[in-house]
This record gives structure tokens, sequence and C-alpha cells, in this order.
């Protein structure tokens, strides 16, 4: 089996993300077996009060992202079902892209473990991490 490209990986989401997804216009900075890093675009129809993010946004992102992450480290695509994400934000975002770096922590045959860490493009510190587990349901 080859590396996951960013042309698979965008076919992918085509393919298997609800249309409300898509319309987020995420975008693959980079993809490498287990990590993915994911661009969201600033886009006013995310903003709450004040032009900030919204914290379902970030926490849609983290669960997409960290779906690529599987993906790429089992260098295909499984259907897959989200156990638990538990999200923490540490400060607003606004007005701004923001990107999505996320890894596989542990892969094993039916639960897998993994993380994601949000930056502003204009700040290298985080303002959101979460952490991601994941039920493998078809077998790898």
């Amino acid at each position: 089996m080859t590396d996951l490209t960013i042309a698979d990986a965008q076919a992918i989401l085509a393919e298997n993300f609800p249309p409300w997804i898509r319309d987020l216009h995420l975008r693959f900075d980079s993809l490498e077996p287990g990590r993915v890093v994911l661009r969201l675009p600033n886009n006013p129809k995310l903003a709450r009060v004040g032009g900030i993010l919204c914290g379902q946004a970030i926490m849609a992102v983290a669960d997409t992202a960290m779906v690529f992450a599987v993906t790429s480290a089992l260098k295909r695509f499984v259907n897959m079902a989200t156990v638990t994400q538990t999200t923490s934000f540490f400060r607003a975002v606004a007005d701004q892209d923001v990107l999505c770096e996320t890894r596989v922590i542990r892969l094993g045959k039916s639960l897998t473990f993994g993380e994601a860490v949000f930056r502003s493009i204009e700040r290298e510190e985080p303002f959101a991490q979460a952490s991601l587990t994941y039920a493998l349901l078809t077998a790898n």
C-alpha cells in the first residue's frame, strides 16, 4: 500500500463527508502517515458574537482531521466512529484562518487514540486542543 496523498484525501472528503463539512472548505496543508494539518479558512458564517470562531466549528474540524490522520496511518479509508472527543479552549480566535494539527497517538485494531492542536496563522501558541478516540468499524 502507498501513502495517502492530498488528492486521495480530498476525494475521500468529497465522497464520505456530509455537505456541511465540505462547506467548511477545509484544505490539507500537510499529510503524512498518522499526521495531518488541516486549514480552516476564515469564514464569517462560523463566527459568534464579536467575530469569534465558534466552538462547534473547532470541534467539527478536529473530528474531521482525525479521520484523516487515522486514514493516513492505515493507508486506506475505513469506516470509523467517534467514541470520545474532549476539547479544551484556551483563548478566542477571530477573523483569521486556523490550523488543526492532528496525530495518531495509538493505532489499535478496534480503537484508535489521537490528539488535535489548534493554532491561528498569526500565533504559534495553541488556542485549543482535543483528545479523540475512534472505533474502527472495518478490520485493519
